[in-house]
Formats: structure tokens, sequence, C-alpha cells
């Protein structure tokens, strides 16, 4: 089993409002890579003013990209000559020895751009030594004083399969303070397995209160 299952192209219309899976990326060794709108998300989406991703502009539900799929995706990968480059490998956890493979990038770095709405979200699988950064959700609701986490804290979690809207849905706390969820589609993979994940957080963005808390999963 690879750590790697498909990853989700997900688009929200702003910031702190509810992430939706627009698309599928899905690779394997006979069929490359290829990418494939989801009808119902997309349908919600539209509803509050998504179009499509630039490159693929056919989003009906019997259109399959299988061409220059990962070339398109992969421009939102860090350039390889960026001084911080480092940094950027050691704050999503990449193993250097896969550096140049796109869709191992992609999937563990999110492909998050600060010009845009998207996002990629693998449905990682639990395979030993699995360890990815994740993010809380719903922090914009929550108005959490900023001082109540620092990067290195240890949080702990429980699962959430009567949750409304997501019975993959995964509730994070620090001690009985409740902090949010993990994100959409990362979520899936702690609901895959009885092994616990262990959740450090890797890194904060506050301004008096929390704004984006990034954690780093673990599989123990």
């Amino acid at each position: 089993m690879k750590a790697i299952g498909n990853i989700h192209l997900i688009w929200r219309p702003g910031k702190g409002s509810r992430r939706i899976s627009v698309g599928t990326i899905k690779k394997s060794a006979s069929e490359g890579i290829r990418f494939q709108y989801n009808e119902n998300g997309v349908e919600k989406a539209k509803e509050f003013g998504f179009v499509h991703y630039e490159g693929f502009p056919d989003t009906s539900k019997d259109k399959i990209y299988n061409e220059n799929v990962i070339e398109i995706f992969g421009q939102r990968l860090m350039r390889s000559e960026r001084p911080d480059l480092q940094d950027f490998y050691d704050f999503w956890n990449i193993d250097l020895s896969k550096k140049e493979d796109k869709y191992y990038m992609l999937a563990f770095t999110q492909g998050l751009l600060p010009t845009d709405n998207f996002e990629f979200l693998a449905n990682f699988n639990p395979v030993d030594n699995l360890s990815f950064v994740t993010e809380i959700t719903n922090l914009s609701e929550a108005q959490i004083p900023s001082d109540k986490i620092s990067i290195g804290d240890v949080l702990r979690y429980e699962l959430e399969p009567n949750n409304l809207y997501d019975k993959k849905a995964v509730r994070v706390f620090k001690g009985e303070l409740y902090l949010g969820h993990i994100k959409l589609i990362h979520c899936k993979v702690f609901h895959k397995t009885n092994r616990q994940f262990k959740l450090i957080v890797q890194g904060v963005e506050k301004n008096g209160v929390l704004k984006r808390v990034f954690i780093k999963a673990t599989l123990d």
C-alpha cells in the first residue's frame, strides 16, 4: 500500500469558508496521472462563483484529462532556486529523496499559494512511518487567543463519526481546549487505522488570535 492515494483539488470561496472537493487527481502505473472534476462538488462550488482551474476548462463529469496534468498543477510547487528552499522542505517534512516527484510534492505541500483559494489534499493511507503536515480548520470562528498554542505543543484528537457534515471528521484539542477539526480529506486516514497519530504543532500564524495552526501528524 502506498502512502498517497488520490489527491483532491479543493476550492473554497474565501478564507473561513467551507472547503469543497471539485476534482480528483489519480495516479496509476498503467494510466499515468489523470484529472477529473467531481460533478457534485463543481455544482456546489459554482453556487459560490467557482468557474474552473486554469488549464482544465471542461468541468463536465465525463471529461478525463490525461495530458500534462502534473506539469500544470506542478507549477504551484516552489522553485528550486528559492533561497529558503530548505526551510520549505523542513516545514512540510519532505523526504528529500522524493523532492523531484511532483505528485509526492503536491500531496505533501498542498500546493498552497497566497494568490488563490485552491489547495491539494491527499487521501493518505496508514503506512508505517507516515508523517504529514495538515492544518486545523474553523479557527476564524473560534477566535482563540494566540497565546494558547505554541510550536512544539502536543495535541490530541477524537474521531467524530456522527458529524453531520463529514463522517470522517476529526476534532483536535489541546488538553480540554477544543481547537477545530483536521482538514477535509486529510481526516480520512485517522479513521483507516486503530493505531494512534501523534500531533505536534508545526507552525502558527496569529494576530492576537490564532489565524492558522499547522500540525505534523505522525503514525506511531
